[in-house]
């Protein structure tokens, strides 16, 4: 070996520590300069500080697997092409919404409700007026809803619109879906707005071909996976169930289009208990805008063509009751809904009344119903016994042991699992439809919820609460603080995820 070879093998040899030095400084500098730039970003968006607490200590406690949490789920992406639909759809809504029938806006002056003002923040928070002169029939088991839906599909003649999270075949579904395939024979106009994840099985399965075959149009709503998930937010839900039947008729709820008898029976938590409400008159309408809007960003069609074929009929008188519609979500302001139920509950002067299947309350929200405690108020809060999420559940009981201690009533439900989500307020309002106790539920997924400003509608759902309070158990504050230190410590720990649920 010559000198000169020799002395190049020599100076590349000792100039490999340094290169691998050289690199590993790189990419801690360059690691450390992304979470700083994340964590920078959290603060730059304004959320809640415990949320953005979280995030800054996920970022940071978790150096890898942090960073792809907040780059997947951080925060809110629609895409942008669903968010250019969305921002194409706020003029078409808004003419559409000040066409409403002038007779049916509620004038506040002449009527007599206390809780009014939740009406005026609803108009402005969601854009959408109280109507009076509906009609309101609650449908207060699954088979009865299964019932009253099929005998009007098989009555249908312009249009049957059905919008669910989850569609699952078998039992009464597939009795729906042979409904909806005779409609579609007659003539009538048939649609299909499914969650495209909570859904993914039937539109991968033979019942949704076989009525796409049949010329039943069927969407999946917001689509996930793959390269598309560094682009939009994968675990934002559409989660709204809504039913229209040619533009006179509509439903609303918490069921989604399965059987009980079939759907996660190996989850072990019973039976899904659940409601709905059958409307006629013109809130019909509103649900309808709110659908139609959904279906324009999910599909290619065009809006003005689609109202035309929206059969709605303005100007039937059904009843008396006031209904407000809010459909809620990320394309709406961040706390909307949730500001909404604050307002409801700090209006109660003797009852509020809380049933839902996952709750995972807010600072926020815990403060209101502690206060209304302290304010003489008798607060019920009704969830079930046992729930299908493990994270939801720990996060949940790990709140209990404050409320319980405030003077708040907690029933466990022992019929099932408990998926009715309905809140009353001094049997005289009530606020009935998709929306869970959860953050999930208040800033993510797109739910639909009905104010109702009756006192008649709202003891039907009384009488519906009380039913689920019978068939539960209370909770006691000292059986519950003598569980043991793992599972208290493991409540903890969820607990602290609250904000990122």
């Amino acid at each position: 070996m010559s000198l000169l070879a020799a002395g190049t093998l020599l100076a590349k040899t000792g100039d490999a520590p340094h290169t691998d030095q050289w690199w590993t400084t790189v990419l801690v500098v360059g690691h450390v300069t992304l979470q700083l730039a994340l964590a920078l970003r959290v603060i730059m968006r304004r959320r809640s500080v415990g949320e953005s607490l979280s995030w800054i200590m996920v970022i940071f406690v978790f150096p890898v697997a942090g960073l792809i949490a907040y780059l997947l789920v951080g925060e809110l992406r629609l895409g942008y092409r669903r968010a250019r639909r969305f921002e194409a759809l706020f003029d078409p809504v808004r003419e559409w919404l000040d066409e409403l029938p002038q007779q049916f806006r509620v004038n506040w002056t002449d009527v007599e409700n206390e809780f009014s003002p939740l009406a005026h923040l609803a108009r402005r928070s969601f854009g959408m007026p109280a109507l009076s002169d509906n009609e309101v029939e609650l449908l207060a088991t699954w088979n009865a809803v299964f019932d009253r839906l099929i005998e009007d599909i098989n009555a249908a003649e312009h249009l049957c619109h059905l919008q669910f999270y989850i569609w699952q075949t078998g039992g009464r579904a597939n009795e729906v879906a042979e409904a909806l395939l005779r409609a579609k024979a007659r003539g009538v106009c048939c649609r299909i707005l499914v969650d495209s994840l909570g859904s993914r099985n039937f539109l991968r399965g033979k019942i949704c071909r076989e009525m796409r075959q049949a010329g039943i149009e069927i969407y999946g709503a917001l689509p996930g996976g793959g390269i598309r998930m560094l682009f939009v937010r994968f675990d934002m839900r559409m989660h709204r169930k809504v039913v229209i039947i040619d533009g006179t008729i509509a439903y609303t709820g918490s069921l989604n289009m399965v059987d009980p008898r079939f759907f996660k029976q190996q989850s072990g938590v019973g039976n899904w208990v659940d409601a709905m409400v059958r409307i006629t008159g013109p809130a019909v309408e509103a649900l309808t805008i709110t659908f139609l809007g959904t279906w324009y960003v999910e599909s290619k069609a065009d809006l003005a063509e689609l109202r035309k074929q929206a059969k709605i009929h303005p100007t039937s008188r059904s009843g008396k009751t006031i209904l407000q519609v809010l459909p809620s979500g990320p394309t709406f302001r961040r706390d909307a809904i949730e500001n909404f139920l604050l307002m409801a509950i700090y209006s109660a002067h003797e009852q509020v009344i809380l049933t839902t299947p996952y709750f995972v309350p807010s600072e926020s929200l815990r403060v209101a119903l502690m206060t209304a405690v302290q304010r003489g108020v008798e607060v019920i809060l009704v969830v079930p016994d046992k729930v299908d999420s493990l994270l939801v559940r720990f996060a949940s009981q790990a709140f209990k042991a404050d409320l319980l201690s405030a003077g708040v009533k907690i029933l466990q439900f022992q019929g099932g699992l408990l998926h009715t989500k309905s809140i009353t307020i001094d049997k005289k309002f009530s606020l009935f439809g998709s929306l869970n106790l959860d953050p999930r539920s208040f800033r993510l997924n797109f739910e639909i919820s009905l104010a109702i400003f009756d006192q008649q509608a709202t003891n039907a759902i009384h009488q519906l609460q009380q039913s689920y309070i019978d068939r539960s158990e209370m909770m006691d504050l000292d059986v519950w603080n003598s569980r043991s230190i793992p599972q208290r410590f493991a409540e903890n720990v969820a607990r602290l995820m609250e904000p990122l649920l």
